[in-house]
């Protein structure tokens, strides 16, 4: 991502504000962060674990929760480590390459966790609304397939992006009023014409989200429809179970993606500090959110972590005894 122009061929490092008016306040604004992705480690590590050493859980929906687990630990630690050393070490200063290296794991992956999502909804409608048929169509290989393909979409989305951000010339202030290397506050230190760079940003947020969302509501329109169909209530009650912890992990993403992205684009009166609050919560609370739904309400993965857990415990008895 060379830049063509002379202010970025020895770029300076930007400066993180971390929570604008707030600076006071870093060291205890810090403590709810530190506590969401140290839950956040633990909790998706231990999804991935379950789902990776238990053979009974090698199926294509286990699959997809452990591939949403994996892309919850890359943007945790993507963001947070780096926010937390603003807040406790005053570290503010993060290089010109880090910085759009951060941004591109942010945005990268947030567009795969929306592909993930959306092959989520889909394996659970042929699950429900074509059982006969799930084997043949949905198989571990072509879940792992999913999710690369998701991978692909997320990259060949943000290279574009980035290369028009990394043209721009940055003449002007380089603290960035943000505590990460979020797209739109560093857009507004470019002296230069960012107009480019704003549509395609907000033009492939709202095409992908608009795409992946409608499919996800179709799915699940569908599945609500046949679902309501099924003449026990006990096969209702599991179907809407195992539905229902997908709704709610795709209701946080979106609507809390949504109110971020076009609060700081299209609010003006809204406090810089509540602006960024609610852009570091969506990034930081849904992966701590996902491993405690997921061990909650599918039996399996609880199972799962509960054999784990068991096996990591017994260990050192065992060895003991042996």
């Amino acid at each position: 991502m060379s830049a063509p122009n002379r202010s970025n061929t020895n770029p300076a490092p930007f400066l993180l504000m971390g929570i604008p008016d707030l600076e006071d306040f870093h060291v205890w604004i810090s403590i709810p962060f530190c506590v969401t992705y140290i839950l956040a480690l633990l909790g998706n590590t231990l999804v991935l674990l379950a789902v990776g050493l238990d053979r009974s859980l090698h199926e294509p929906m286990y699959c997809f929760i452990a591939m949403l687990a994996l892309i919850d630990l890359i943007f945790s630690t993507a963001i947070v480590p780096k926010m937390l050393a603003v807040f406790w070490l005053d570290s503010r200063e993060i290089g010109f390459e880090a910085c759009f290296i951060q941004m591109f794991f942010i945005h990268t992956f947030t567009s795969v966790e929306s592909g993930v999502l959306l092959a989520m909804s889909l394996d659970r409608y042929v699950a429900i609304c074509h059982p006969l048929r799930y084997s043949t169509i949905v198989s571990n290989p072509r879940a792992v397939q999913a999710g690369l393909l998701s991978v692909a979409r997320g990259v060949a989305v943000m290279i574009p992006l980035l290369w028009l951000l990394a043209s721009l010339p940055y003449c002007g202030g380089r603290v960035i009023p943000h505590s990460y290397c979020e797209h739109m506050a560093v857009v507004g230190l470019a002296c230069g014409d960012t107009a480019p760079s704003h549509r395609y940003s907000l033009g492939m947020a709202t095409l992908l989200v608009g795409t992946d969302s409608a499919f996800i509501a179709f799915s699940y329109g569908t599945i609500l429809r046949a679902v309501l169909r099924l003449p026990s209530h006990t096969a209702r009650l599991k179907a809407l179970g195992t539905c229902g912890s997908h709704v709610f992990v795709i209701l946080v993403f979106y609507i809390g993606g949504l109110l971020s992205m076009y609060l700081q684009m299209f609010t003006r009166s809204l406090a810089p500090h509540v602006q960024v609050l609610l852009a570091d919560s969506y990034l930081t609370v849904p992966p701590m959110l996902n491993p405690l739904v997921y061990g909650i309400k599918v039996k399996q993965i609880q199972e799962g972590i509960r054999k784990l857990l068991g096996q990591l415990a017994g260990g050192p008895r065992s060895s003991q005894a042996a």
